[in-house]
């Protein structure tokens, strides 16, 4: 999968991240015939790479026996033009920054 971890930060509470999916065999147009059931559970897509990066955590925080527990959802967001990357990028620059703001500090 043609899949890249762009602008990221590790927060004490929650993270953010930009995921960059590229255009690959994966992820192409697929034709009807291959969409008959639009519930199916799919792989490798978004969905599936936060659920293995979610699993990975998980099982290390375990071995090493570090009390975690991770928020049952996640937000997502298509970022569509280079000027609204560039303003998400600067967010996840900032966030550390802005941690005495948070309600949770």
């Amino acid at each position: 999968m043609n899949i890249e971890l762009g602008e990221f930060v590790i927060m004490p509470n929650h993270i953010h991240g930009i995921i960059i999916i590229g255009r690959n065999d994966f992820n192409k147009s697929i034709p009807n015939a291959e969409t008959k059931n639009q519930f199916s559970v799919k792989s490798k897509n978004l969905a599936s790479i936060i659920r293995g990066f979610k699993g990975a955590v998980t099982s290390y925080a375990r071995k090493n026996s570090i009390e975690f527990e991770w928020q049952s959802r996640y937000y997502e967001h298509i970022i569509r033009s280079e000027t609204e990357y560039l303003k998400i990028r600067q967010y996840i620059i900032d966030n550390p920054f802005k941690w005495n703001e948070d309600s949770l500090f």
